[in-house]
């Protein structure tokens, strides 16, 4: 007789809850309907970014990737800190062995072969030693993005789906769903398999399995975006009766009690009975001291090779988001992105002028905050932050975001690759003032123009994020046409940090001299410290009118490089001062497409 309950964790990639578990009529998910008949169905389960590696890092670590600087960035690596763990490496020294099949897609630098027994294709619970309990991760790759690029085959045809209120019905969209639909459809018998293995392993009835996703669906203002399109995901726990003290549910019951991936790493260890490390920002929701949570969060930063900084808080009902950007549109062109038909077809209806209110504003400005009531609202369509009637629950999911942020720390508004991006510099509260950070960055986002003199002000702080952030707010007034004062001009000049620089140069940009600052912007992109300092001067002159002649040679210097961020913009860019883009342009190197998904190195 088993000890300890052996722990299947089955993960699809890029794959919201459409499954016939969650009620999806259109699924064809029998393996993972059973699986959820005889366990629990969680209905508002979240993963803590829109995207594959900051999310697997929390998975990974048990904390926000927003708590460890520079991990919440996609595709980066990031210096794990001393006292972070990982739940593979406490798993085994708890006795269990650890396998991984075999994506390692962690934001960070740890090394998998030294966390995992085994991290590969081949990579298996048989593996063990006789007796021995494991803990085994099966990755299904199927359901990733670039599935609804290429055709499926599948039942679902494009005329069976039924497309969101807030997108248009195109050929491209409906044309998209279906094909991952029909991904959906292959990832579930690779699951049944799964299940399969074990039952003919007779292990069934010590293990306990979770499927997840690492966060939601591939449409426009899914993934890479804060609504729940992007960060809900399924998640079913079955657990055999024998071990039904760890989850104490009737087979079949649906929760809707909040649940995050950052809670899988104490889940793990409640399960095998180990200790529990300080600083996990998760709380076990399985095991004997299983916890229920009022609300779950998530972040977004660079997505690809664009920038956009937000937070979010959700509860049972509400879904409150905070742009502390909101002068960056949600439709920044990805090129990734941008192979899929529904993409394309997106934008170009935007350009055509077909698109309704609801379908627009992925293309406008986005407002600081917004708050939706999803049981009413299930699409978030209908902005409720001047509604009185829901004035109370919306400042208690602002103040849980506040307590949340900083009790985790937050870095993320430390500027990619700035030299504060370290574990040190970002815990010195001389230079890192966490929460007036915060204080100034909410009132830079709120681009009142009565802000203009105390924003000036804070160009004088001595800590250069305090200084970005009063940037950022100049930079939002500008944007909506707010005419700046001379003394903004002078702090460009006298400005040491780049990345002040940066937004300084491109608020006055949008003034009424605005050629000197894109020659300081493009100067900065010729011989900026690092890449990602010459992206943002790359974004910079994105969002600003075009200046052909003042900067495409230099944009076009960059069509070639390795770096992939750099090349997919500068080539965007190059065509928007040519004159050339269209939506239909093929940007992202295709030739890389499948190796990059192998790897789960691509897209995310």
């Amino acid at each position: 007789m088993a000890m300890r309950p052996n722990i299947l964790c089955i993960v699809s990639e890029d794959c919201p809850p459409r499954l016939g578990a969650y009620g999806d009529r259109l699924a064809r998910t029998p393996n993972l309907d059973r699986l959820a008949a005889g366990g629990v169905v969680y209905e508002v389960a979240n993963c803590t970014s829109p995207v594959c590696a900051p999310s697997r890092f929390a998975i990974l670590t048990g904390r926000h990737a927003e708590s460890c600087p520079r991990a919440q960035h996609m595709q980066t690596v990031a210096h794990l800190p001393d006292g972070f763990d990982t739940y593979p490496a406490l798993m085994r020294a708890a006795g269990y062995y650890c396998t991984n099949n075999f994506k390692t897609h962690y934001n960070c630098d740890v090394d998998p072969t030294r966390i995992w027994d085994e991290s590969s294709r081949a990579a298996h619970w048989r593996g063990r030693r006789p007796g021995q309990p494991f803990l085994a991760v099966f990755n299904a790759m199927v359901t990733h993005e670039s599935c609804s690029f290429r055709p499926q085959d599948g039942a679902v045809r494009p005329e069976d789906v039924s497309m969101p209120s807030y997108l248009p019905d195109t050929p491209g969209m409906r044309e998209s769903l279906a094909r991952q639909y029909n991904a959906i459809a292959r990832m579930d018998a690779e699951f049944g398999a799964r299940l399969d293995e074990i039952e003919a392993d007779g292990l069934a009835d010590d293990t306990i399995v979770f499927y997840f996703s690492d966060h939601g669906s591939v449409l426009p203002r899914s993934k890479r975006y804060l609504y729940d399109e992007g960060l809900r995901v399924p998640l079913i726990v079955r657990v055999p009766e024998k071990w039904r003290h760890l989850l104490p549910h009737a087979p079949g019951t649906r929760l809707d009690a909040p649940v995050s991936l950052v809670d899988l790493f104490p889940s793990f260890l409640a399960i095998a009975g180990a200790p529990m490390p300080e600083g996990l920002q998760g709380s076990a929701f399985v095991g004997p001291r299983r916890s229920e949570r009022d609300h779950v969060f998530g972040g977004r930063h660079r997505m690809g090779e664009r920038y956009d900084l937000s937070r979010t808080a959700r509860s049972r009902r509400y879904r409150y988001i905070r742009n502390y950007q909101p002068h960056r549109i949600r439709g920044q062109h990805v090129a990734y992105e941008w192979l899929g038909r529904h993409y394309q077809d997106y934008e170009q209806a935007f350009l055509d002028g077909r698109l309704d209110a609801a379908g627009r504003r992925f293309w406008k400005p986005k407002p600081f905050e917004e708050f939706y009531d999803l049981s009413a609202d299930p699409d978030a369509t209908v902005n409720l932050v001047d509604d009185p009637g829901h004035a109370q629950a919306l400042d208690e999911h602002r103040a849980a975001l506040d307590r949340h942020m900083l009790a985790i720390h937050d870095t993320g508004f430390i500027p990619e690759h700035s030299p504060l991006e370290t574990w040190e510099a970002a815990h010195d509260p001389a230079l890192y003032p966490l929460r007036e950070v915060m204080a100034l960055a909410a009132r830079a986002a709120r681009r009142d123009p009565a802000g203009i003199p105390d924003l000036v002000a804070g160009l004088g702080h001595a800590s250069p994020v305090m200084r970005y952030w009063a940037a950022q707010g100049l930079l939002g007034l500008a944007a909506d046409r707010h005419a700046l004062p001379p003394a903004v001009a002078r702090h460009c000049e006298a400005e040491t940090d780049p990345h002040v620089t940066i937004a300084l140069a491109e608020a006055l940009a949008n003034g009424p001299q605005p050629r000197p600052w894109v020659e300081r912007l493009t100067a900065i992109l010729e011989a900026g410290p690092y890449p990602r300092v010459r992206l943002q001067a790359l974004e910079a002159l994105t969002c600003l009118p075009p200046f052909p002649d003042i900067s495409l040679a230099a944009v076009e210097a960059f069509n070639d490089v390795d770096d992939q961020y750099l090349r997919t913009s500068s080539i965007y860019l190059a065509q928007v001062l040519r004159g050339e883009y269209r939506p239909q342009n093929v940007i992202f190197d295709v030739g890389r497409l499948d190796e990059g998904v192998q790897t789960g190195r691509m897209g995310g």
